[in-house]
């Protein structure tokens, strides 16, 4: 019988609130520990959704010897502080995208999971959605012939505010590491790194990127198209254009959504989502879980490399726009 493992929450804001509603739904997750800066926010956290122990301090919490493993949920400005405040005390790991804010810090974090041999992940919940996985499946088997290019975009109005974390410079705030690593991903997940990137930028006044365009081109010839915003409101999916035909993620295909599938000449197929309850963020959490009854600190699936990869082209887009940080390296 596969064991069950005490999970802790380190931030408590809004991802924090989906992920913890689906972790409930795993008999072998126990809603263990919540932890915020303020004990009276952590502990509010903690009687919502049935945590057993609220703390007011990340340092007191992965202390906690009953902790088995933290999912971290602050600002991505803060991932690779936590994280390894996380794996130098032997807690396993899964971290909420951006993983980092560049690429020299996700090498730290992995560097420091290897040192304590300890599990870290990315948690891209996308990676573990079913119909996800059906459509690189169907695009790996050319069920419609070769992907030729994709277009993807995630963009909503975001009223501007200079004290919201989206338009906060030194939190990382800007469309491209909040929702623009969507479309980065299911592109790197189809067509892996690109030869050529360029991109397009509308500045906010905090000067966060608001809006970026991005173009990729491959040797093969095959190309995408990635548009991510706070100025207005899009379909939010993904178009994957084939040789002989095209599939498309229904809005919010982030989530589980439908798929629809069109072949000249034919009736448009509808492939529904995942109807069981949850938002999707347990496919995630359970994986984790699967990982560590097998003693691995590295995930088969969403693999280190992967992480590297997706935050590289991260970078090269950031360079490409010219889009810096305060106080980076």
């Amino acid at each position: 019988m596969n064991k069950t493992y005490n999970w802790a929450i380190l931030g408590c804001g809004k991802i924090a609130i989906k992920f913890a509603n689906d972790l409930k739904l795993l008999s072998n997750a126990n809603l263990y520990a919540a932890a915020a800066r303020d004990i009276n926010r952590a502990q509010e956290f903690a009687d919502e959704f049935g945590f057993e122990k609220a703390y007011g301090s990340y340092e007191e919490m992965v202390k906690d010897p009953n902790v088995d493993v933290v999912y971290i949920a602050t600002p991505h400005s803060h991932h690779c502080e936590h994280t390894k405040l996380c794996l130098n005390q032997k807690k396993a790991v899964l971290c909420e995208k951006a993983f980092g804010m560049n690429s020299a810090e996700v090498e730290e974090m992995i560097a420091c999971a290897k040192e304590n041999n300890t599990f870290l992940m990315e948690a891209f919940w996308t990676q573990f959605q079913p119909n996800f996985k059906r459509v690189l499946s169907m695009l790996k088997n050319e069920e419609l012939g070769k992907l030729t290019s994709i277009h993807s975009m995630f963009a909503f109005n975001a009223p501007y505010d200079e004290g919201k974390r989206l338009y906060n410079v030194n939190l990382g705030g800007g469309s491209l590491l909040d929702i623009g690593i969507y479309p980065v991903f299911y592109t790197l997940t189809s067509l892996g790194l690109p030869e050529q990137i360029n991109t397009m930028v509308n500045y906010s006044p905090t000067g966060s990127e608001e809006s970026i365009h991005v173009s990729m081109k491959y040797a093969d010839g095959r190309m995408a198209s990635l548009i991510s915003s706070f100025a207005g409101f899009a379909p939010t999916q993904t178009t994957y254009i084939c040789e002989n035909g095209y599939i498309i993620y229904d809005p919010r295909w982030f989530s589980p959504v439908n798929i629809r599938i069109w072949k000249p000449g034919e009736d448009e197929v509808i492939i529904e989502r995942d109807k069981a309850p949850g938002m999707g963020y347990q496919h995630e959490a359970s994986h984790v879980m699967e990982c560590l009854d097998q003693g691995l600190i590295e995930s088969p699936e969403l693999s280190w490399q992967k992480s590297l990869d997706l935050i590289g082209i991260l970078d090269d887009i950031r360079d490409n726009a010219g889009i810096v940080y305060p106080g980076e390296k």
